[in-house]
């Protein structure tokens, strides 16, 4: 079969090492918390020669790119409606999947952080994410409070999932090779299943503290508070990057509480 270019607008580096290809494969847990596996940006299948063959799990296969999807048409004929040509950014989980189900790939880095707000939005159905990310994205991601990478996505992601660093691919692995280094890491849900607090302001709090990540808390989130009422309030002296995901829970809470 006729290899398939990669097209730098979408962001595509294709994996050629079997070895990470299969160990990538081998850091999803299924067990019996779900038993359908989306790869997202097969490209020419390095992963899905993995995934499937596992029996433990149903492997779906969506790829945006025309023409992966031909190429992959003819590896994989017996896929049929698991292999679909779409964006993944605009995949109706609940349409396609009926039950708890894991996402891997190796995926492309200009949408790599769409992908994981799409993934938040999906949080009560994806149990498990084992992904490829740039090295930098991924520290982001799996970074404590304190931290200069610690940020927005690592707030969002370990209040809904525990977030593991599993290992460092360096760029001679793919075709073509990006510029930087990767890095693969694995997000599993944790069992919260309300945050305690009104998600909607918690978001809101977050984004604004990190947006001006340089100013303290209080003049951060200053819209969003009775600044009468929380004069007092030691945390609103620190910087966003100083709280944990409890800590901006609680904040919220207190937001809510003396904004009347």
């Amino acid at each position: 079969m006729t290899l398939v270019r990669a097209k730098k607008h979408l962001g595509q580096h294709f994996l050629t090492d079997k070895n990470i290809a299969a160990k990538i494969v081998d850091s999803l847990r299924p067990a019996d918390k779900y038993k359908q596996v989306l790869e997202v940006g097969p490209g020419m299948g390095i992963l899905s020669d993995f995934l499937l063959q596992k029996p433990e799990y149903e492997t779906f296969l969506i790829d945006i790119d025309t023409e992966s999807y031909t190429f992959l048409k003819k590896k994989y004929p017996n896929l049929g409606e698991r292999l679909i040509n779409a964006d993944f950014l605009e995949l109706d989980f609940k349409a396609k999947f009926d039950s708890q189900m894991a996402v891997i790939g190796n995926f492309p880095y200009n949408i790599s952080s769409q992908i994981l707000f799409k993934i938040l939005d999906h949080r009560d159905q994806v149990h498990e994410v084992v992904g490829m990310f740039q090295k930098e994205v991924a520290e982001r991601c799996a970074s404590k409070p304190g931290s200069k990478e610690y940020g927005i996505l690592s707030v969002f992601l370990q209040a809904y999932y525990k977030v593991e660093y599993l290992f460092t691919v360096k760029a001679g692995v793919f075709n073509p090779p990006p510029k930087v280094l990767s890095a693969v890491i694995r997000l599993t849900r944790n069992e919260t299943a309300d945050l305690g607090c009104d998600e909607k302001l918690f978001w809101q709090v977050v984004k604004a503290g990190f947006n001006q990540r340089r100013k303290t808390l209080r003049n951060a989130v200053s819209s969003l508070i009775n600044k009468e009422k929380m004069v007092d309030n030691k945390t609103l002296d620190l910087r966003a990057e100083r709280l944990s995901v409890a800590d901006f829970v609680n904040l919220t809470n207190e937001i809510a509480e003396n904004r009347n």
